[in-house]
């Protein structure tokens, strides 16, 4: 399969690049991209969240009041749950969220995914995009005439002056493609990719 290669700030192509079948013509596989999604943003949980019950809450020790004869009902510490101040009944503890997906899976379903976005005509290639300078303005410049307003551009290797022009940009983000990863890949209309890239990750996936 081969795609046409855009020049950068336009929407011209004089040269086309030939996608490796193995990587971009590979059916959709729902349930694998979905497995593999799932455990991807479970991983991103932190599981930090914790509680006292009422043995670890400060406190507690002494009976309030007698078990008989006063008219209250009975309490054997100040830090029972349903105490002000007491402890939680089913306290949350720290705790890892994270699934195990096996490395031939993962690349399956990046592969599957890519695939899925040439289909849709979702990926755009790109011949290069570097600044000379870090300017939010200029990168505008050559997003707007590509209708880039909700993108996910992936080059060879992360450029300082290009990321720090990106970061004020709502709805667009900048990787290389080391960091590939299924959830930005479907979280963004155009994923565009460098030449460069696109051997990058062939040679990955392959």
């Amino acid at each position: 399969m081969q795609l046409p290669v855009y020049q950068a700030g336009t929407l011209n192509h004089n040269e086309t690049v030939t996608l490796a079948p193995e990587v971009f013509e590979k059916e959709f596989n729902q349930p694998l991209v979905h497995q593999v999604l799932t455990a991807y943003i479970a991983g991103s949980r932190q599981g930090t969240k914790a509680q006292k019950t009422r043995a670890e809450v400060r406190g507690g020790g002494k009976k309030p009041w007698r078990q008989k004869g006063t008219g209250r009902a009975r309490a054997g510490s100040i830090r029972s749950p349903i105490w002000r101040g007491g402890g939680r009944a089913l306290a949350c503890k720290p705790r890892d969220y994270t699934q195990k997906v096996n490395r031939k899976m993962y690349r399956a379903a990046i592969r599957s995914i890519l695939s899925e976005l040439v289909r849709n005509e979702r990926l755009m290639i790109i011949d290069d995009l570097k600044l000379e300078h870090p300017k939010t303005k200029d990168l505008l410049k050559i997003l707007q005439p590509m209708e880039l307003n909700h993108a996910l551009i992936i080059t060879d290797m992360l450029d300082e002056n290009l990321y720090l022009s990106a970061r004020n940009i709502p709805n667009l983000d900048i990787i290389d493609a080391d960091m590939l990863e299924p959830y930005g890949l479907i979280g963004f209309e155009k994923i565009v990719m460098t030449a460069s890239a696109v051997k990058m990750v062939e040679e990955q996936l392959v």
